[in-house]
């Protein structure tokens, strides 16, 4: 089994996100103790946003790239790389404003080509990463797990299936901005999520 734990928290220290994303990839090797983990921290390893020059490199055929277009093209494709290669990918997500960090809408842009993570077709795009199972662990300052607020995991779900990720489970935090009390109770929720969804 390879295991691939994406941390996308812009905390380097003291993320739920990582904790729960860590306690996840714990339990998997200890039911595989042969399994690898190849770990990418993206506060730590920030990937460069999508900008002219980015989508330059990426529209031009490979032949005619220049040395500075393949390089960051190849930045890219050490992620898909990572991606192709797993088994099992755990997604350390926060919900910042509603929404997915910046650090891990980068990674999502950089593992979306056209031609190799998804295809179109005549009847639409297909995803092209297959078979692989996906945890995503979500932490969130208030309550909007199940609510039309919840715009984060629609669309963290959504972006998977395009690649042809569907079986996805989510572990979720929430109400870690509402004190001390709340926090362990969060915490202690998501620890028993954990346990359920890997038991």
């Amino acid at each position: 089994m390879n295991i691939l734990q994406i941390n996308s928290s812009a905390r380097s220290s003291g993320s739920e996100s990582t904790r729960t994303a860590d306690a996840i990839v714990a339990k998997l090797r200890a039911a595989h103790p042969s399994a690898s983990v190849t770990r990418r921290d993206l506060a730590a390893q920030p990937h460069p946003t999508i900008d002219e020059a980015t989508l330059g490199a990426l529209f031009t055929p490979a032949d005619k790239r220049s040395a500075e277009q393949a390089a960051r093209v190849a930045m890219d494709d050490v992620l898909i790389a990572q991606v192709q290669a797993a088994d099992v990918i755990v997604i350390g997500a926060p919900m910042y404003n509603f929404g997915i960090t910046a650090q891990l809408k980068s990674w999502f842009d950089a593992i979306a080509r056209a031609g190799v993570t998804f295809s179109y077709t005549a009847t639409g795009p297909v995803g092209l990463l297959k078979d692989k199972k996906v945890y995503v662990t979500s932490a969130r300052g208030g309550f909007y797990q199940g609510t039309p607020a919840d715009l984060h995991s629609q669309h963290v779900k959504n972006f998977l299936a395009f690649l042809g990720m569907t079986d996805v489970t989510f572990v979720y935090s929430e109400g870690l901005a509402m004190g001390p009390e709340a926090v362990a109770k969060a915490q202690a929720q998501a620890d028993a999520d954990i346990d359920a969804v890997l038991a």
